[in-house]
């Protein structure tokens, strides 16, 4: 005689080694849409003509000294925020990594080092994920099997194909998670140079895109209950960027929306790894033990 044995499904959550997800209504919001300019270096922000990210600044949270891994330039950088930690733990130590130089401490069943897409996706089987970016090598920092959307775009000039693409998806399909990464500001800086009326006017143009994006939630009918977050890989000097000046290392970190305090300006220690964590905390997800960023919880209120 064959005994059939049942489990309360709370018992073989625990048996498996991880803990039951919390329900979206216990989430900080339920959309948060990340936007990332990549060579934004946060001495920039108070000379830059940006008044929708200024509004972003006031009606949420900001510092301008969150500080880039070493090197400070892209791979690494969109890893170690995506990844909750450094290139020490995930292996990704080059502008271009297109896979871990030295072997990740530790691989999901995606073959990857644990990203908080993955995260959010193995705990909410039905979010609704997107990723978009302009430069191929965001491809290989983030599980793209994890995405119920993912595009890489080809557009150096205007930015109004990337926006346009990116609008369409918040209003068609209201996104849980959307990460949207524009290039230009690296590209700019490397042909007329950091800290140039070029790069201004860049700065400039990219802040319509983001007023254009933030007008996509509002159209969607999801901007009282989503959280904005706006920041860079690294800054630059002259031509480039790679080394250990502030300019190249200090990019900044703007946060608002549901649930976030109102024309904070914090001044505790920020990483690029602390952004996955920071997220993660907005839809109450356990952090993998591997990963060694902080949440910037003091940004939020909690009993709102």
């Amino acid at each position: 005689m064959r005994l059939k044995l049942y489990l309360p499904l709370c018992l073989l959550v625990v048996f498996a080694g991880c803990s039951p997800a919390e329900k979206p209504e216990q989430w900080l919001a339920q959309h948060v849409i990340f936007i990332g300019l990549d060579g934004w270096g946060a001495y920039s922000v108070e000379k830059a003509d940006m008044p929708h990210v200024k509004q972003l600044m006031a009606d949420g949270a900001y510092t301008l000294k969150k500080r880039s891994v070493f090197p400070s330039s892209s791979a690494v950088n969109w890893a170690s925020m995506f990844m909750g930690a450094g290139p020490e733990l995930h292996g990704y130590t080059t502008w271009c990594s297109k896979a871990p130089d030295l072997p990740a401490r530790t691989l999901t069943h995606y073959g990857m080092f644990p990203t908080v897409f993955g995260l959010l996706r193995d705990a909410s089987p039905d979010a609704e994920i997107g990723y978009e970016y302009e430069w191929d090598g965001m491809q290989y920092l983030a599980e793209l099997s994890a995405m119920n959307f993912s595009q890489e775009i080809i557009n150096h000039e205007s930015q109004d194909t990337t926006v346009l693409v990116a609008c369409d998806y918040i209003k068609s399909a209201k996104p849980t998670l959307f990460a949207v990464i524009i290039d230009q500001p690296d590209h700019v800086g490397h042909q007329a140079g950091h800290d140039t009326p070029g790069y201004y006017e860049v700065l400039k143009m990219l802040d319509g895109c983001v007023g254009r994006i933030i007008q996509a939630t509002k159209d969607a009918g999801i901007y009282d209950e989503t959280i904005f977050i706006l920041t860079g890989d690294h800054g630059g000097i002259n031509l480039g960027h790679g080394g250990i000046t502030l300019e190249e290392m200090e990019t900044p970190f703007i946060i608002s929306g549901k649930h976030v305090k109102k024309g904070l300006h914090f001044e505790e220690s920020m990483m690029q790894f602390d952004i996955a964590p920071t997220i993660a905390y907005i839809f109450r997800l356990e952090p993998p033990q591997v990963w060694t960023g902080r949440a910037m919880k003091q940004v939020f209120i909690e009993n709102e």
